[in-house]
């Protein structure tokens, strides 16, 4: 938790989104504190035909190397978010050679008992899980 969804234009090679996964990773734990093994990490690749991302009147210049994250989570305060997107601005900047025009992220925010992580019980509720 959280669980990160990745739509992205085809074209990128194995390497290009291992990398752009680690970074994410990467940036989650560091601004999020996520824990390291908690991972959650999907990824969509597109025609680009499939995907429209205009600017929303800002002026933003997109390209094929466009990254829509969706990130569904518990809640998080207001900062960490900012923190995150500016962390990951810059690092997928610099490590991936993604743009930051070409980065766009939606938090989708739920409650604890919307996770379960497998035999079925909800384990933020169970307690297994903090």
């Amino acid at each position: 938790m959280p669980f990160l969804r990745f739509d992205l234009i085809e074209g990128r090679s194995d390497a290009e989104i291992q990398r752009l996964l680690d970074v994410t990773h990467e940036v989650l734990v560091e601004t999020l504190h996520v824990p390291s093994r908690d991972r959650y990490q999907v990824v969509h690749q597109h025609p680009k035909s499939s995907i429209v991302a205009l600017d929303t009147g800002l002026d933003i210049n997109r390209t094929d190397k466009l990254v829509m994250l969706q990130l569904t989570s518990r809640p998080r305060d207001k900062a960490s978010k900012l923190e995150f997107y500016r962390v990951l601005a810059e690092r997928l900047s610099s490590s991936c050679g993604v743009a930051p025009t070409d980065l766009m992220i939606s938090f989708v925010i739920n409650a604890d008992e919307d996770w379960s992580f497998g035999m079925g019980r909800a384990q933020f509720v169970t307690g297994e899980l903090h």
